[in-house]
């Protein structure tokens, strides 16, 4: 069975590959959502090729998106129209990232890089009253609820990857080339260690190996 299972997994990598696309981008509208029709600035931690950092631009009078990467930071500022209200940052979030305060603040698949509790302590400081900060995370599985999850997780990414390109083959988008570490936390230890930073903030598990926090400062 440990041989059916390796040559299962083999054959989703190579179908993954073939019709690839950005699990993160995926939660950009659902970010959105999250945030008032304008604001005045905002701040993307960890925005990689910047494809959040432009969509905020829609909406806010500037957006930092700082990122440790320079390779594809040199990306995002590539992608992006100079006349955008958009400035990108090499640099380490937690003692690099421009002086507040942000209306906005967001971090997509990028926390689990960096120590929790003083990341989002970061967050919480850099916030205007009345601002949001929104992150999209990884975790690592543990128990029944993760493992079905997964389950589902496993089935929908070809799935949604073949209707995405039509069936036809496609080339990694640039956002993927960004360099990454699996997650070490599970949900239960990530939801104390946020509550205890940041108190009424609002954390659920989602699909696509992803859990969501959303909080607003008082």
């Amino acid at each position: 069975m440990t041989g059916l299972l390796r040559r299962l997994h083999a054959v989703l990598d190579e179908f993954n590959a073939a019709y690839p696309w950005d699990h993160n981008a995926y939660y950009h509208r659902w970010i959105l959502r999250q945030l008032p029709p304008r604001f005045g600035r905002a701040l993307d931690a960890g925005s990689g090729s910047g494809d959040l950092a432009r969509l905020l631009a829609g909406r806010a009078d500037r957006v930092c998106g700082i990122d440790i990467d320079p390779v594809i930071t040199a990306r995002a500022r590539e992608l992006t129209d100079p006349a955008a209200p958009v400035v990108f940052t090499v640099g380490d979030v937690l003692t690099d990232t421009p002086a507040g305060p942000y209306d906005v603040v967001t971090c997509v698949a990028a926390v689990h890089h960096m120590p929790l509790a003083e990341a989002l302590t970061c967050f919480r400081d850099l916030l205007a009253p009345g601002g949001t900060l929104v992150v999209v995370g990884l975790y690592r599985a543990h128990g029944p609820i993760d493992v079905l999850l997964d389950g589902v997780s496993v089935v929908l990414n070809p799935l949604i990857g073949w209707v995405r390109h039509r069936g036809r083959r496609a080339p990694r988008p640039v956002s993927m080339t960004a360099v990454t570490t699996p997650a070490t936390m599970t949900f239960a230890e990530i939801v104390a260690e946020a509550r205890r930073v940041l108190p009424r903030a609002r954390l659920r598990r989602r699909l696509l190996w992803r859990y969501t926090l959303v909080w607003r400062k008082p």
